[in-house]
């Protein structure tokens, strides 16, 4: 026992009015910093203290401000999304916002809150710091003198272990971009465009295109087509969204082309409504017959945004397909003044499936006509409309879904003789539709439904005998002239 010396009470007291001492003395020494030192000199300060301490730690920090320069920096606000999404119910303080046109709320890490994430393995820790600093600005109703005031800069710290430096800035914050990119295309409003065609033709290139929010609810499971065909244009659509790397190393355009051919009435703009709510791309509605030049339309087409759906509404009426001839035609009195004067079909197929097709990536282009053999042959070729989609009349499948949606009703009594109906005459799905809609009661709708359609097959009857009877007509008439023709050559 004689070896071992036990610190006697004065000792411990004086250890413990040491520490108490310079605890009191740093309080005081950072409260004079940052009352009485100017901003520079603080930040010189807190930076030279943070970085003497961080030789000695095995983690690194990575500052991720809220700005880079004057631009807003992509990689806070990738993260302030990111991590609305791995908030813990160990959180203690949050924000919570609401915009006008977002379904739900935004919640996001309040000031001086941590997160901690796990990636392949690896702890991240980020935390949220805001800090005030002095800026001069200009004020214009002092005399244009600058005044003083208070700016917030807000910015992460994340925090992990060294080794894992390069695992961090190629693989994790990357990996952040992509999850808030994903994030916001699920969020984001679907809008549909119409041109300022007045803008282009006074060649002013700001605002080409004024777009509202597209809230239609058409989707593929409420869509009155054939289920093959649904299937069908489903997996080619999931096919071409996932090619990205394909087209590039063949060597082609990142876009694809649709035609949309039927009578009226059979859905055609619900397909193109169910496609956008699908992919979450934007639609442009281009109508060819407001633009009037080939010029007109590149400076249109350019504008459209990736990732977006360009719609050509009744391409047979909109331009003249023939226009190959009269261009061969007028070429001795100038080509290039014919190009300006119109919209020709070799200025869209140039843009559709030319050089300036690959201005622009993730793009569909939809075609509809209800005659499709009025079309040029030159439009219907793979690379310029890679898929025929015929909208056909309402076929017993498509009256099925067509009651679902209107009555909730899997099925009915009535269905067999609806469908039988449905078989023998040609309806469009908007007659059904509206025939359904006449009546909140499923029976009485239904009755509605097989009394249109045996009026319609009354129709067709009436319709087939009179052809009938023409043909009989026209058949004596010819038999008439020949007997005369006989008799004048005898």
């Amino acid at each position: 026992m004689s070896g071992i010396q036990i610190p006697s009470l004065a000792t411990t007291k004086t250890i413990l009015s040491a520490a108490a001492s310079v605890a009191a003395s740093a309080v005081l020494i950072r409260t004079m910093v940052n009352e009485f030192l100017p901003h520079p000199m603080k930040d010189y300060i807190f930076s030279f203290t943070s970085s003497f301490f961080t030789r000695f730690s095995s983690k690194l920090t990575i500052v991720v401000q809220e700005f880079s320069g004057i631009l807003p920096n992509e990689m806070y606000k990738a993260a302030e999304t990111y991590l609305s999404t791995k908030i813990s119910p160990n959180t203690r303080c949050l924000q919570v916002a609401k915009q006008e046109d977002s379904k739900g709320l935004e919640v996001t890490m309040e000031q001086g809150e941590t997160v901690v994430d796990f990636f392949q393995g690896i702890e991240f820790s980020w935390k949220l710091v805001s800090q005030e600093k002095e800026k001069s600005v200009l004020n214009r109703r002092r005399n244009n003198n600058y005044i003083t005031v208070m700016h917030e800069t807000k910015f992460f710290f994340l925090s992990f272990h060294k080794k894992h430096k390069d695992k961090a800035l190629t693989a994790y914050l990357p990996h952040i971009l992509q999850q808030f990119k994903n994030i916001k295309q699920e969020e984001k409003p679907i809008k549909i465009y119409t041109g300022n065609y007045e803008n282009i033709y006074h060649g002013m290139t700001m605002d080409m295109w004024n777009g509202v929010n597209l809230d239609h609810p058409a989707t593929f499971d409420t869509l009155a087509m054939d289920p093959d065909h649904k299937r069908s244009v489903k997996e080619d659509l999931e096919r071409f969204v996932r090619r990205k790397d394909y087209y590039r190393r063949v060597g082609k355009a990142w876009k694809r082309g649709y035609l949309l051919y039927g009578p009226p009435g059979t859905g055609k703009s619900s397909l193109i409504a169910a496609i956008a709510n699908f992919l979450k791309f934007d639609i442009y509605d281009l109508e060819l017959t407001e633009v009037r030049s080939n010029s007109a339309l590149r400076k249109l087409l350019v504008g459209t945004a990736n990732r977006s759906i360009i719609v050509i509404e009744d391409i047979d009426c909109t331009i003249d397909l023939q226009e190959r001839k009269k261009e061969d035609a007028v070429e001795s009195r100038g080509r290039n003044n014919y190009h300006d004067e119109k919209v020709t079909l070799s200025g869209l197929l140039n843009f559709i499936d030319g050089l300036w097709s690959s201005c622009g990536d993730e793009r569909i282009i939809i075609f509809t006509t209800n005659h499709k053999e009025r079309l040029d042959s030159a439009l219907l070729r793979p690379g310029r409309m890679d898929m025929h989609i015929h909208m056909s009349y309402c076929s017993p499948s498509g009256f099925i879904t067509l009651l679902s949606n209107y009555h909730n009703v899997d099925n009915h009594p009535l269905t067999p003789e609806v469908e039988r109906l449905l078989r023998e005459v040609e309806a469009t799905p908007a007659e059904v539709a509206e025939e359904l809609m006449k009546s909140d009661d499923s029976d009485d709708a239904m009755r509605c439904l097989i009394k249109f359609l045996e009026g319609k097959n009354v129709e067709a009857s009436e319709e087939n005998k009179e052809e009938e009877s023409l043909e009989v007509e026209g058949s004596e008439i010819e038999e008439l002239k020949e007997g005369k023709e006989d008799k004048l050559n005898d």
